[in-house]
């Protein structure tokens, strides 16, 4: 039976380098799939672009496209990328001209376009997700992003191209892409197709799969996590799935990672809504194959809904913040009547918070006061953060933190402070019919 080997070369946008241009010398690769677009990523990406038309792709396309074109080329294996985020043209012409940079000539870049709906549904009465109606965001919404499918990508190399670069595209998708086109699987393939996309949510983390995200150490203790390497599919016709890594790399590929990545972000593992397929993960049966090597099989699918999911964008105020650390005796309550101080303070200053924070960092931050646990630490950070609807009441929060050297409880140092807008995310379902994809190709 035949097989494929698809390498994960990024997990998120801000991923390493390094184990992708391993993979790309070493890895003996038919593809390398860089999974690098979170919700709030394309939206803030479509900020970008708002500001300058040329921008808005992923910031590292071209150091990660200098680091890994030539070593692709010379090993054979195609790349396949949602880092066009908001641009899908500029970051396939900016990959054909790192391309002709590099002297290699012949190499065709598709552009995959068509998940940009905010024209289609704007001024519509979407439901959103969370609840309300798109309407009740007003103009405040910058953008609207479908989650395509697999097939424009999978059409895109069956063009020939060596680059396929995509927007919002669904995570599985990218790995899915390939493995139609390579196997020639039908729309209706049901099973292979849940199958395929079971292999795509498993590698689309990559480093959470190599024991990054899994390690706790004297729990699950995992070698080389500063030499961390990417996941290997190795994927028969049939779409079952061997998860490995390249031997000199760090990490660990077990039943135990693989386990916890197929629980990953699953709601309803028998119900998996993809655009190209609804997966059904609930049989899967996972085993040793050896060492860094773990056997997945069982995957399923049945026909799609017949609806995608958008990603909206909008403006959701600023978020104002300051912080400042004490340490030694007493740190704590020094702490405590720094926050309790800023809080009077922005009371009485009639500063208008949406929301607000007042956190200390190693106390009670994540979890609150009721779950810290007993005994005081020598040192601690105080946090304030608020959100407001405008700039100025939001860089009043961090000033009022910043006072605190004088005028607050001895001690204090390392202030900082920030204001930041909030690009804030809804969800929508709408109908597939209204998304058309196209496809655009780059020559070096």
């Amino acid at each position: 039976m035949r097989s494929i080997r698809l390498g994960a070369g990024a997990g998120f946008a801000g991923d390493r380098i390094e184990p992708a241009i391993e993979l790309a010398r070493n890895g003996r690769l038919d593809y390398l799939v860089f999974e690098c677009l979170a919700e709030r990523t394309i939206a803030l990406a479509q900020q970008a672009r708002l500001a300058d038309r040329s921008k808005g792709y992923d910031p590292l396309l071209e150091r990660r496209m200098l680091a890994v074109l030539q070593p692709c080329r010379d090993a054979g294996t195609r790349i396949v990328t949602n880092m066009g985020a908001a641009n899908p043209l500029a970051a396939a012409e900016l990959v054909r001209d790192v391309a002709r940079r590099q002297g290699l000539t012949g190499l065709k870049v598709a552009a995959v376009t068509g998940d940009d709906v905010l024209e289609q549904i704007r001024g519509s009465d979407v439901a959103l997700l969370e609840g309300g109606r798109l309407a009740d965001l007003g103009d405040r919404v910058i953008s609207a992003n479908a989650y395509i499918g697999a097939r424009p990508i999978a059409d895109a190399l069956g063009a020939g191209a060596g680059v396929v670069v995509t927007g919002r595209a669904a995570d599985p998708a990218l790995f899915l892409g390939p493995l139609i086109h390579a196997f020639g699987w039908k729309p209706d393939d049901w099973e292979k197709l849940g199958k395929g996309v079971l292999v795509g949510h498993l590698l689309e983390c990559a480093g959470q799969i190599t024991g990054g995200y899994f390690a706790d150490p004297g729990v699950k203790d995992v070698p080389g996590l500063a030499r961390l390497g990417f996941p290997i599919g190795e994927v028969s016709e049939n779409g079952d799935l061997i998860v490995t890594k390249l031997d000199t790399a760090g990490g660990a590929v077990t039943t135990a990672t693989v386990k916890e990545q197929l629980l990953y972000e699953i709601e309803d593992p028998a119900r998996y809504l993809q655009p190209d397929v609804v997966a059904d993960f609930s049989r899967v049966r996972v085993h040793s194959a050896g060492a860094d090597r773990v056997a997945v099989e069982g995957g399923r699918g049945e026909p799609s809904t017949g609806l995608l999911k958008v990603s909206i964008g909008y403006r959701d105020g600023f978020v104002g913040e300051g912080q400042m650390s004490y340490a030694g005796a007493g740190a704590v309550e020094r702490g405590r009547l720094a926050l309790e101080i800023v809080r009077e303070r922005l009371a009485l200053c009639g500063v208008p918070m949406t929301e607000a924070r007042f956190d200390l960092i190693g106390v009670d931050a994540l979890h609150g006061a009721e779950l810290s646990g007993g005994g005081d630490p020598y040192e601690v950070r105080i946090r304030v953060a608020a959100r407001t609807d405008a700039a100025d009441s939001a860089r009043a929060i961090g000033d009022e933190v910043e006072t605190l050297y004088t005028n607050g409880p001895a001690g204090g140092g390392g202030g900082w402070k920030s204001v930041r807008p909030v690009i804030a995310i809804a969800s929508a379902l709408v109908p597939q019919s209204i998304v058309s994809t196209q496809l655009s190709f780059f020559e070096a």
